[in-house]
């Protein structure tokens, strides 16, 4: 478990660098008032709009984010009935084991290419522009995929039976605390909508915590009866699936 720790605290550090680079003139853009008008702007923007307001909360900027929500809610929502379905033992088929790392893998590999209009390999950004720019909101859709396929590989990995040590549990469960956390700090602050955005993502984050924590201690609840740990096997399944839900009605 040291070694999960330890990777655990790396990815929080790596969290936590989009906020500690951020430079000031970056700063003050977000602070100040914003010019929602689309595609207007008082200076040269190099992000295409996307960090000034001209795509975000347009009515094409709006219809594209609320389709990336509505994709992973879906699958979310998918691979928690699967997992609902293991904890309350229905037949287990093949597919319900694989859900999660096959949709998560898709939903990461997706994200990964598509989550930002402006960002890397679809927009204009360049690769190391949309992971190591200035722009806070792209590299965490970014993270948040590469997230994604991290549990998606060693779920499959544990689930097909190529790792059988119990520490392998661990990233799904870390990965996901780390993952539902951003959603604490992650915030649309060029849009018209961005408090409500805030609020939406603020109660994702506290289901994902609940989802994670719930996995954890299925896991490795101390002297924990088999009856107790489907209990937390059930309350993960329903955490990841209100999660999806959420994300479905999820609306600018």
């Amino acid at each position: 478990m040291k070694l999960w720790l330890s990777l655990l605290s790396i990815l929080l550090l790596l969290v936590m660098l989009p906020f500690t680079g951020m430079p000031a003139e970056q700063t003050e853009i977000q602070s100040g008032p914003q010019n929602f008008s689309r595609g207007t702007s008082g200076t040269s923007d190099p992000y295409m709009g996307h960090a000034t307001g001209g795509w975000e909360g347009s009515a094409e900027g709006k219809a594209y984010s609320e389709f990336q929500h509505h994709i992973v809610g879906l699958g979310d929502t998918l691979f928690g009935l699967a997992e609902l379905g293991q904890a309350l033992q229905y037949p287990r088929l093949l597919w319900t084991r694989l859900a999660l790392p096959t949709i998560l893998g898709a939903v990461g590999v997706y994200n990964l290419g598509w989550s930002d209009h402006d960002a890397w390999p679809i927009g204009s950004l360049g690769f190391v522009e949309t992971f190591f720019g200035q722009d806070r909101e792209i590299i965490e859709h970014k993270l948040c995929a590469v997230l994604a396929l991290a549990i998606a590989v060693c779920e499959a990995l544990r689930r097909t039976g190529r790792v059988r040590h119990p520490a392998w549990a661990a990233p799904l469960v870390l990965l996901t605390l780390v993952g539902s956390l951003l959603l604490f700090v992650h915030s649309h602050v060029n849009h018209p909508a961005a408090a409500r955005i805030d609020l939406h993502h603020a109660l994702l984050g506290s289901v994902g915590v609940c989802a994670g924590l719930s996995k954890g201690l299925a896991s490795w609840l101390p002297g924990a009866s088999p009856h107790v740990k489907k209990r937390w096997e059930v309350a993960w399944g329903g955490c990841v699936i209100l999660f999806g839900l959420l994300l479905l009605v999820y609306s600018e």
